[in-house]
């Protein structure tokens, strides 16, 4: 059973100061980070604003966040998770998975695994619009795509995987996706985490610009992608709140410290599966760090969420960066780096 390991103010106070300085200098409009335990309710800090359209609406826990790439981890991989006791198993080929897929197919010899693990060796750029007003399905289409490495031969980062993924559970499970994440995430308590588009309002966040005096995307998916596809996709497409990744990480820590089913997935989740860069591995969806003892993922739009297990210790943080940023990586990353270096220092 995990002891957990209580936040130090001063390193609390840190990541704040961190979050304030990127909002006082533009990076960010505002955000918030959640921390706790599993063990405790958690806190907020926050800074900033929701957006300038917002008019002085304050972040906080109930405000609504596109959260990007954090799809994989919040409805993706926890499906797939659920799936394994249904025959699903990691190391079935995706065109096992999915209806009409020839065995001839390059895409169809992926497994579960791999596309988890970002090693399928799938067409790396995800374009979909490239096949408009194609009449063939999803999934047959990217599954006819060539290679651009052998499955399982090296880590790159595939969202068509991940894409494929979705359409494979869907398939699997006779339910659409949003469908299956939705009883997921009611299991959880998760009762403000959606697929897209939501209403706008003061407390969604709103997101990029694209054009010039043209509108700005407020409750749509920032992920193009994840638009083609009515904002339903396995790599992009949910909207969730800090309160809501928070509940997400406690069930996923106590869950981990009790032996419960999804517990016991994280614990082979975070089973190394490729070398991401040194220090640095791919487990099953997360990353892995400080000698595989601490899993994390990130959200294009400025989102993360990290887990410690061995601490029982979990950090989330919600930004909308891309407000001002097309490329937010090395803005954010500041912020991205104290707090992997927060949850990794000893308590």
């Amino acid at each position: 059973m995990t002891l957990t390991m209580p936040w130090k103010p001063n390193a609390l106070a840190d990541l704040r100061d961190c979050l304030d300085l990127m909002t006082a200098d533009g990076t960010v409009p505002g955000g918030v980070i959640a921390h706790g335990t599993f063990g405790t309710e958690p806190g907020y800090l926050a800074s900033g604003v929701v957006a300038p359209e917002c008019g002085d609406a304050r972040p906080g826990p109930d405000t609504v966040y596109d959260v990007a790439s954090l799809t994989k981890v919040l409805a993706t991989w926890p499906l797939v998770g659920a799936s394994l006791m249904d025959g699903f198993t990691l190391d079935t080929p995706a065109r096992d998975l999915l209806t009409g897929v020839s065995a001839e197919a390059p895409g169809g010899q992926v497994t579960v695994r791999q596309i988890l693990s970002h090693t399928s060796g799938l067409r790396a750029d995800t374009r979909l619009d490239q096949y408009r007003n194609r009449a063939e399905p999803l999934a047959e289409l990217i599954c006819a795509e060539d290679l651009i490495a052998d499955p399982g031969a090296g880590h790159r980062y595939i969202n068509r995987g991940f894409i494929l993924l979705g359409l494979a559970l869907t398939n699997y499970r006779g339910r659409r996706l949003d469908e299956l994440a939705a009883v997921l995430w009611q299991h959880l308590g998760m009762t403000s985490t959606t697929y897209g588009p939501v209403p706008r309002s003061g407390q969604v966040a709103p997101t990029e610009q694209r054009l010039t005096g043209g509108p700005r995307l407020w409750g749509m998916p920032h992920d193009d992608n994840a638009a083609l596809l009515g904002g339903v996709a396995g790599h992009a497409g949910v909207f969730t709140t800090p309160a809501d990744l928070a509940a997400f990480a406690t069930h996923l820590l106590s869950s981990h410290s009790s032996g419960g089913p999804l517990g016991r997935w994280l614990t082979a989740s975070m089973q190394p599966q490729a070398e991401i860069e040194p220090g640095l591995n791919r487990g099953l969806a997360w990353i892995l760090a400080d000698d595989d003892r601490v899993a994390y993922h990130h959200g294009f739009t400025g989102t993360s969420l990290y887990l410690a297990p061995t601490t029982g210790r979990y950090l989330a943080i919600c930004t909308n960066a891309v407000y001002h940023h097309q490329d937010n990586r090395t803005s954010l990353a500041p912020l991205r780096a104290l707090a992997l270096k927060t949850i990794t220092d000893e308590p």
